[in-house]
């Protein structure tokens, strides 16, 4: 039975500050949570209502009821297993190859997606700005799939980031080249903007190339495209070429 410092110490992991504060965040699921452990992150806790993960050693693995799951997860619908991880320091970005750079994205859900699409088009590092929604929030890791483990994430001034580099950077606009008909280079970084507002002018400034998927609906009313989904088209494209 998990005491009640437990429990208040679980579930103040789903914010930010308190994750800060003690260097762990938390997994839930079979999946994610076996992504996590194979890769090199640092396992605090694990807790589970089933017969699984064995290979945990007993001082860091805890069978609790599935009453007291419910009172730990963040999810809606609770898995069978919860994890807490430890918070690693952030690795230089290697500034080489596709570099994916995210403008104030706000939504968990969508950045969870970003990441598994960097995941899926060999995109190693990713460079969010400090106004991007955190990486450790539970929604994301849960949308990330474990995809976390394998793609280096910094939060940083993008603007001084950018003007650090000697890459080319390209900027996703709705006014911007038409993407399939842009030469698109192996090494560059590729900047998405806000789900509202897009790219903010600070960053546009920095862009030296606009580039932009064109719509091809007979209406062209669709305002625009999620920017999940629109950062999947443009790695597909990077990739591509």
């Amino acid at each position: 039975m998990l005491s009640k410092n437990q429990i208040k110490l679980i579930t103040s992991l789903q914010q930010k500050k308190f994750r800060k504060q003690h260097g762990l965040f938390l997994a839930e699921g079979i999946k994610v949570i076996q992504e996590l452990l194979n890769s090199n992150f640092e396992l605090q806790q694990l807790y589970v209502t089933d017969d699984i993960l064995k290979n945990v050693a007993k001082d860091k693995r805890e069978v609790i009821s599935d009453t007291d799951l419910k009172k730990i997860t963040a999810l809606s619908t609770p898995n069978n297993c919860l994890a807490l991880f430890a918070i690693p320091e952030e690795k230089p970005i290697d500034v080489k190859g596709l570099i994916v750079a995210l403008d104030d994205i706000r939504d968990p859900g969508n950045l969870g997606t970003i990441l598994r699409m960097c995941d899926w088009f060999g995109i190693k590092n990713l460079v969010c700005s400090k106004e991007t929604v955190d990486i450790y929030n539970p929604k994301v890791i849960q949308a990330t799939m474990g995809s976390i483990a394998r793609v280096n994430t910094i939060y940083t001034d993008l603007v001084d980031f950018i003007k650090t580099t000697d890459l080319p950077v390209f900027g996703t606009f709705m006014n911007g080249k038409n993407i399939y008909q842009s030469d698109l280079p192996s090494e560059g970084i590729i900047v998405m903007g806000n789900e509202a507002n897009g790219i903010s002018k600070e960053v546009e400034a920095v862009c030296s190339h606009r580039i932009s998927i064109p719509r091809f609906g007979d209406l062209q009313q669709t305002e625009s495209l999620n920017v999940a989904t629109a950062t999947a088209i443009v790695l597909s494209e990077f990739r591509r070429n």
